[in-house]
């Protein structure tokens, strides 16, 4: 974080040249049929953190939950190229689960650093997001108690266009998930690597697909007296195609695959041999009422399985949004 500061601070000192503000105000309105798995399903995607912390325990009920989002950016042109900077903060607010209340930062530098190529920086901060309640182990005692993450990670993407109408990207991440006390055997450690590629098919034909590899380390792997290590191999992937209809009119499709292999070695430890599949969809339907505004609707289902539980679990979201830019 410290060094994301200096480093804007030093290319905000740099002679500028047309440097422009421009940003956009997000608003949705979501029903979701499982508070519990939300915020993983929410965020299943290439662009955000596909990687969510392990659910325990899902069927927590319906609710209602408002997410505004705010994103600025400063573009300006340096010694070093064209640069961006970008600020965003996410907040998501439950009707009648306000336990689940959370918000999240993220900040993000683009440097153009060749005509066909850009390096991208991110830093994102996710605090206190609860997960449930959950049965604690350290103790002894399997106490149900409050379960909270807070979520650091920095990445990296090399983009670089290698034809008129493709472009790849090179992503690396690295980042910590800190448990409150009482499961502080799951404090994780990971990184992640993969490409993504996005191809215009047509002018008014678009796909992305990409690829993780990931690596998560719990503390829980060298405390055989807890019984509790979610030590990870992850594989995921995923295709976006957004289809622009008519003038106005966009559909967004969408389809996620996660393989979650568990790596824990612990006697008496659930998760030992175990793993996880995730299967997701979504589906947005988009007007741009005008240049500056657009109107969304949204569908979203997801259903996960571990190895371990006799049947597969589901989530169900349905929004409506609208996005402003300035």
């Amino acid at each position: 974080m410290r060094c994301a500061v200096v480093l804007a601070g030093v290319l905000l000192q740099s002679t500028l040249v047309s440097a422009q503000w421009s940003g956009e105000i997000q608003n949705n309105l979501f029903y979701t049929d499982d508070v519990g798995l939300f915020s993983a399903t929410r965020r299943l995607s290439l662009q955000n953190d596909p990687t969510q912390p392990v659910v325990d325990r899902t069927g927590q009920g319906s609710d209602m939950v408002y997410e505004p989002s705010v994103d600025v950016r400063r573009a300006f042109d340096s010694r070093w190229g064209r640069t961006e900077l970008s600020a965003q903060a996410q907040g998501f607010v439950y009707a009648g689960n306000p336990v689940y209340n959370h918000g999240s930062y993220r900040l993000r530098l683009t440097q153009d650093v060749a005509s066909e190529t850009a390096v991208r920086l991110y830093y994102f901060y996710g605090p206190n997001l609860f997960l449930g309640k959950n049965d604690e182990r350290r103790s002894g005692k399997e106490l149900l108690v409050d379960e909270r993450v807070t979520t650091h990670f920095w990445s990296g993407h090399l983009e670089r266009r290698v034809a008129a109408n493709v472009t790849v990207r090179l992503l690396g991440r690295y980042g910590t998930r800190q448990y409150n006390e009482a499961f502080s055997e799951r404090d994780t450690r990971f990184w992640t690597v993969g490409p993504h590629v996005e191809w215009m098919i047509t002018p008014r034909v678009q796909l992305l697909v990409g690829y993780h590899y990931e690596r998560g380390l719990a503390d829980g792997r060298r405390q055989s007296q807890v019984h509790d290590d979610i030590s990870y191999v992850n594989h995921y992937a995923s295709a976006e195609l957004v289809v622009q209809a008519m003038d106005r009119v966009s559909v967004l499709l969408g389809f996620d695959y996660e393989r979650n292999n568990f790596t824990s070695g612990l006697a008496d430890d659930v998760h030992r041999g175990a793993h996880e599949n995730v299967y997701q969809g979504d589906l947005e339907f988009q007007y741009r009422f005008t240049d500056a505004m657009t109107l969304k609707f949204g569908c979203q289902h997801g259903s996960r399985k571990f190895s371990f539980e006799p049947t597969s679990v589901s989530n169900t979201n349905l929004w409506l949004g609208a996005d402003f830019k300035f």
